[in-house]
C-alpha cells in the first residue's frame, strides 16, 4: 500500500484499510470505547489487483486508487472516495490508463489538493510519470505526461501546507521532484537529486508552510530526510525494509515528526525529533510484540489528538492498535487486537 492506511475521518473516527486478494477492505472505529466494526468491502464488487494508494484532503475525505483487470492482459486505474468511516465508500470509478490501454505500469500514488481534488500519479510505459486530476465539478481531466525517465515503480505524493500537490520519484541514480506552481496547474519537475535510494522506501510529509520532507533509505541503510532546495540529511539507521510511517504531532508542547517502522526483530520501532530539526538527532525505541515479516505499521491521530499506531499482518488479517498515554514523552498503551 502506498500511503498511510490508518486514517482519521471527517467525524473523528479511525479507519484501517486492508488489501485482500481481489478487494479493498475497511475496518472502522465505532466510538471512543475502543470497539470496531468488522471488515467490509470498499467501493463495490469490482475485482481489483492487490495494490492500493491512499490520500486524504483537508476535508477529511479519504481517496483510494487501485488497478483493476479489464480485458485479458490489460488493466485500468480506478478511484473511490470514502467520506466517513462508517458510511460506504463510493463505487470504484474508472480513470483509465496513462497509455490509453495496456497492463499495469506501476504502483499509483494519490494526493488531494486544497480544493479536495485527487491527483493520481503512476509510471507510464515510457518510464516517465503521468498524472490524472479530478475536475472541480466532477469527472477527470485527461492524462498528462509529466516526463522523467527510468522512474522506478514506487512514487511518493504529498500535499503541502499551501494545498499544492508534490510528487517524488526514485530513479537509478537519484530522486526527481515535481511541484505545482499554483492550484490546478500541472506539476513541473523542479529538481533532480543525485542519491542512492533503496527501492520501495519513499515517504513524504508536509513539514512547514513552504516545505515538504521526503524520507528514504539509502543503499548504506541510512534513513535520510530531504527537502528540495537543500541537501539530504542522514537521520538514523533504518531498522527494517520498506518505507517508514510518518506523521507530525505535538509531543510535550513541541511540533515533532514521528517515525515508525517494523524492525528486524519483528517489533515496531518509533523515533521522534523536532520537525525540520534533523540536527537534534533521533533514536529508535521498540514497542509491542514480535510480528511476522509481512507486518506493516501506520500512524494517525485520534479525535483527541493522541498518537495512534496500528500494525497489520496481511497474512492473517490481524490488526493491533496502541495509543499514546497521557503522560510526558512517547509512552504507549499496551498493544491490543482490534
Amino acid at each position: 500500500m502506498n500511503g498511510e492506511w490508518l486514517r482519521r475521518g471527517r467525524d473523528g473516527r479511525l479507519s484501517a484499510y486492508l488489501l485482500s486478494d481481489a478487494a479493498v477492505l475497511c475496518r472502522a472505529e465505532r466510538g471512543p470505547d475502543g470497539s470496531w466494526d468488522p471488515a467490509r468491502t470498499v467501493g463495490g464488487d469490482q475485482r481489483l489487483h492487490s495494490v492500493l494508494a491512499l490520500g486524504q484532503g483537508a476535508d477529511g475525505y479519504t481517496h483510494l486508487v487501485s488497478w483493476r483487470p479489464t480485458v485479458t492482459g490489460e488493466s485500468g486505474l480506478v478511484h473511490s472516495t470514502h467520506f466517513r468511516p462508517r458510511l460506504s465508500a463510493l463505487d470504484w470509478t474508472p480513470i483509465g490508463h496513462p497509455n490509453k490501454k495496456g497492463d499495469r505500469t506501476g504502483a499509483p500514488a494519490v494526493a488531494v489538493d486544497a480544493r479536495g481534488r485527487a491527483h493520481v500519479f503512476v509510471r507510464n510505459k515510457g518510464g516517465g510519470v503521468s498524472m490524472a486530476a479530478q475536475k472541480e465539478k466532477g469527472g477527470w481531466d485527461p492524462w498528462r505526461d509529466l516526463k522523467g525517465s527510468a522512474v522506478r515503480e514506487d512514487l511518493a505524493a504529498v500535499t503541502g501546507e499551501s494545498g499544492l500537490v508534490e510528487l517524488f520519484a526514485a530513479v537509478p541514480d537519484g530522486i526527481l521532484h515535481w511541484r505545482q506552481e499554483e492550484l490546478g496547474a500541472t506539476p513541473v519537475m523542479e529538481e533532480a537529486l543525485e542519491a542512492s535510494v533503496r527501492p520501495g522506501t519513499l515517504r513524504a510529509l508536509a513539514t512547514s508552510a513552504g516545505s515538504s520532507t521526503l524520507f528514504y533509505t539509502d543503499e548504506a541503510g541510512e534513513l535520510c530526510a530531504w527537502r528540495p532546495g537543500a541537501k539530504p540529511v542522514p537521520l538514523l539507521s533504518s531498522v527494517g525494509p520498506g518505507p517508514v510511517s510518518v506523521i507530525r504531532c505535538e509531543l510535550d508542547g513541541f511540533d515533532c515528526t514521528l517515525l515508525a517502522q517494523r524492525s528486524a526483530s519483528g517489533r515496531i520501532a518509533f523515533a521522534a525529533y523536532p520537525t525540520e530539526q534533523e540536527s537534534a538527532g533521533a533514536w529508535w525505541t521498540e514497542s509491542g510484540p514480535r510480528l511476522p515479516a509481512d507486518a506493516t505499521v501506520s500512524l494517525a491521530q485520534d479525535e483527541e489528538g493522541r498518537v495512534v499506531a496500528a500494525a497489520l499482518t496481511p497474512g492473517t488479517g490481524e490488526l493491533l492498535l496502541t495509543r499514546r498515554k497521557d503522560e510526558p514523552g512517547l509512552a504507549l498503551e499496551a498493544w491490543r487486537p482490534v
